[in-house]
């Protein structure tokens, strides 16, 4: 099995995966290319689209890299089809005037299980999850095939329960963190900086962990490992990569002077996540918290306003730090990022 410990001594920059298109397989295997851990998303792909990804990842010759995974989420009460019903109702006119319907409130579970299996078919080196903490014996399926496991979590408790179920890792995602939440419970959530919940979890589990949120530049990598991490995940500073897959109007808006703060919401998926502040964020700040069925109904909604180039009405993922985000090669920027960790007193 891949020594995780190792691994992130040797690679301790770690590329966020971002769902969605953001992460392409070029963005992956640039990032390993260059001695940093590249992580390829599998949320809202099938496990067929998946496997499709992976092998593209691999013929670009990466071999060591991260595959991460949406846990099923568990919102399909009764009390939250009225509120996706009276979300809809809100929805309608936005529709409208963008020439599209709401789309229906369906759940999935994100093809988990046949993800699963393709991953321990796949073998590859590190699979990682966010949204919740899989079973015991899934974990133990994925390490017997080869592959170390990490979970994203957001408080020392969910740290505790991803280490007992037999988690090899874990990602410590502050605030800060463009993106989803990694919330196991998104309805009880203990949203806390980086820098408060990092040192904690640390001192409440023996395996490795990762420091997620808000991390830019390399002051920021060091920051984190003085403080107990074995190594450093961003999104945000790998957006305008010309590798990255996001939107051109999404990497223009990260440098546009209109857009000046980030703001959580729940209104473009159901789940709390943090994007550039923008109308349609601001217009639906009452969005249920019901994930993924948000997140069907507003994808027209979405997919139009990015056809028509309007900033407002797309989910402009981004981290607090968005402003120090800077276009360059995915591999000179992990190059960058470890020559100024270096500088800023990390040992690398």
């Amino acid at each position: 099995m891949m020594d995780l410990s190792r691994l992130c001594e040797e690679r301790p920059i770690v590329q966020a995966p971002m769902a969605g298109g953001t992460t392409t397989p070029a963005l992956v295997a640039a990032v390993s290319a260059a001695g940093g851990l590249g992580s390829l998303p599998a949320g809202y792909l099938t496990a067929d689209a998946l496997g499709a990804r992976i092998d593209e990842v691999r013929g670009l010759g990466a071999r060591t890299f991260a595959v991460n995974l949406f846990a099923p989420s568990s919102s399909r009460s009764p009390e939250c089809d009225d509120a996706l019903a009276a979300y809809r109702s809100v929805l309608a006119a936005v529709a409208h005037r963008l020439a599209v319907e709401v789309g229906p409130a369906r759940y999935d579970d994100d093809d988990w299980d046949a993800k699963v299996d393709l991953l321990v078919e796949a073998r590859v080196p590190v699979v990682s999850f966010t949204f919740g903490c899989p079973s015991e014996e899934v974990l133990t399926r994925l390490r017997t095939a080869g592959s170390a496991t990490i979970v994203t979590v957001t408080t020392v408790a969910e740290a505790r329960t991803a280490v007992a179920r037999g988690a090899d890792g874990v990602c410590a995602q502050g605030v800060e963190a463009g993106g989803h939440r990694a919330t196991f419970d998104p309805e009880h959530a203990d949203d806390r900086p980086l820098a408060e919940l990092l040192p904690d979890v640390v001192r409440a589990v023996d395996v490795p962990v990762i420091a997620a949120g808000g991390i830019m530049d390399g002051a920021d990598v060091a920051a984190a490992l003085s403080s107990g991490a074995v190594a450093a995940q961003s999104g945000t500073a790998f957006l305008r990569c010309p590798e990255s897959g996001a939107q051109p109007v999404h990497k223009a808006a990260l440098t546009d002077p209109d857009f000046t703060e980030t703001s959580l919401t729940c209104a473009f998926t159901g789940r709390p996540a943090r994007g550039l502040t923008n109308r349609f964020i601001l217009d639906h700040s009452d969005a249920p918290c019901a994930y993924p069925q948000v997140h069907h109904m507003t994808k027209p909604l979405r997919a139009a306003a990015t056809r028509a180039a309007d900033p407002e009405g797309m989910a402009l993922w981004a981290g607090t730090g968005f402003r120090r985000a800077r276009e360059l090669p995915a591999g000179e920027l992990v190059a960058v990022l470890r020559e100024e960790a270096a500088g800023a007193g990390a040992t690398l």
